[in-house]
């Protein structure tokens, strides 16, 4: 039996667990033997009945166990059932777990402290929720931003894998949508301006924010991300200052309190065209600087160039390509940046001189955005 666990300042729990060196990334009798040592093992140090969600909160985890006669629940070896070794692996990691935390006494203390500050956080934020679902109830039986498609993601059943939900700013890019979606497999969330930062914020913002709290419920991922509705969360914002900001604002949301959604490959970016270059006989559509230029080419003589400015003025006719079969998205990936809490706090933080001076250091001006 090997096991390791820390505590980060992140509000979910990350395991890794492993049986005779194989990875099982849907854990098994092991992966909840160790959650439920480790929780035992800590109320008996400190005396104390804490709830398992406040002792786990934030936790990264890792248990590895050698068995001679492993039984996995499927031919991938994914999840370890052998239910009979259940008991002593627990009795075996409440044991460590408690010399660990007799052998260093300050880490203990911290780890009570951070525990203890869990659970008064999360009795206050149990009455906000309250609160916010009242407050849901009372204004409408359905969400007011929501336009839902008829099918949903069901993980367990395999089903929806094709359901998408795009995140849109305003009224105007929200209609182009609407008018040319498919109904059955993509629904439509449209934020009202600039949402709330979230970078310093604690889990309660999540719940005074009304466009956030109905964000996270058209998701339905306010317990757990496995509750997902829809295989794809698809940012579509202009490409402008404002829509690149409001981007990282729901980025943000998500690296701070579900970032489960872009570990498994959820949160996209929609790409829609910059020009539109076109000619009596045929039309482009270019998505950079670079394909504008070989459009007017490949056009000749005096082409008809547009610039969409947002995503309001493009036309649904037009609108339905971009959303359809040839849709260009972009996965959010946060795998490569080691330091990604680091970093968010300073795009995103309140350390605005050091961010401006950070700006004005490394601005680069060329003679295009001059002219």
């Amino acid at each position: 039996l090997e096991l390791v666990f820390t505590h980060t300042n992140r509000f979910s729990e990350e395991y890794y667990s492993f049986v005779n060196g194989q990875f099982t990334n849907d854990g098994g009798t092991h992966l909840s033997a160790f959650k439920e040592g480790l929780l035992k093992a800590v109320n008996e140090f400190s005396k104390k009945k804490f709830d398992g969600d406040d002792v786990r909160e934030g936790i990264i985890g890792a248990i590895a166990i050698r068995l001679k006669d492993p039984i996995f629940e499927s031919q991938t070896k994914n999840k370890l059932g052998n239910q009979e070794i259940r008991s002593d692996l627990v009795a075996e990691i409440k044991r460590v777990v408690e010399e660990m935390l007799h052998r260093e006494p300050a880490e203990a203390a911290k780890l009570i402290s951070k525990v203890e500050e869990t659970g008064k956080l999360r009795a206050e934020l149990n009455a906000v929720k309250k609160l916010a679902r009242e407050r849901s109830r009372a204004v409408s039986v359905r969400v007011p931003q929501l336009k839902d498609c008829k099918h949903h993601l069901n993980k367990h059943k395999g089903t929806g894998i094709d359901t998408m939900i795009f995140i849109t700013e305003g009224q105007s890019a929200a209609g182009s949508i609407v008018s040319c979606r498919d109904v059955n497999t993509q629904a439509i969330f449209t934020l009202k301006g600039k949402p709330l930062n979230v970078c310093d914020a604690k889990r309660d913002a999540l719940y005074k924010n009304v466009e956030i709290y109905n964000l996270m419920q058209s998701l339905d991922i306010e317990e757990t991300v496995d509750h997902l509705r829809y295989q794809k969360v698809i940012l579509a914002t202009d490409a402008d200052v404002d829509g690149l900001h409001i981007r990282n604002l729901m980025i943000t949301l998500f690296l701070r309190f579900f970032d489960r959604v872009i570990k498994e490959g959820h949160l996209y970016l929609l790409e829609t065209p910059l020009f539109r270059v076109r000619n009596k006989k045929e039309t482009f559509y270019c998505y950079s600087e670079e394909e504008r230029v070989s459009a007017i080419a490949a056009c000749g003589r005096n082409p008809e160039i547009t610039r969409f400015k947002g995503l309001g003025e493009i036309s649904p006719g037009e609108f339905k390509a971009f959303i359809g079969k040839s849709m260009r998205l972009t996965p959010v990936d946060s795998t490569r940046d080691r330091d990604l809490k680091d970093t968010v706090e300073f795009y995103m933080g309140r350390n605005t001189q050091e961010r401006r001076q950070y700006i004005m250091d490394n601005l680069m001006i060329t003679e295009e955005s001059l002219s």
